[in-house]
């Protein structure tokens, strides 16, 4: 009996990390638009995927303060690029910025599933 409840608790253990490793939905290619509230003001993004993953992130539009954001609008687009994932680390002394950012690219990445 204790051994057909351990196959038990182990095939559920491996059928819930297989389907953890099942990675999100596959985003349809194109170029999407997304938007948040930045520190001061609406902050926007256009989101490139290509082949199923995030090719390019670019902000476009932004009223975030010179000198205090610079390094979020910089170093996060590349890092949501590289891990292919809005799940990277906010810069800090810029949160809200790098928060804006990770929200607008998630909110364009809505339109491409």
């Amino acid at each position: 009996m204790k051994k057909h409840i351990s196959m038990i608790l182990i095939f559920v253990l491996v059928a819930t990390a297989l389907v953890g490793c099942g990675g999100g939905a596959k985003l349809n290619d194109g170029t999407y638009e997304g938007e948040a509230d930045g520190h001061n003001d609406t902050l926007k993004v256009s989101v490139e995927v290509k082949d199923g993953k995030i090719a390019d992130v670019q902000v476009t539009e932004h009223s975030e303060s010179d000198g205090f954001a610079d390094e979020a609008l910089e170093q996060i687009p590349g890092n949501i690029v590289e891990k292919n994932s809005t799940d990277v680390d906010a810069i800090a002394g810029a949160t809200v910025t790098s928060n804006a950012i990770k929200e607008a690219v998630n909110k364009a990445l809505e339109q491409a599933k």
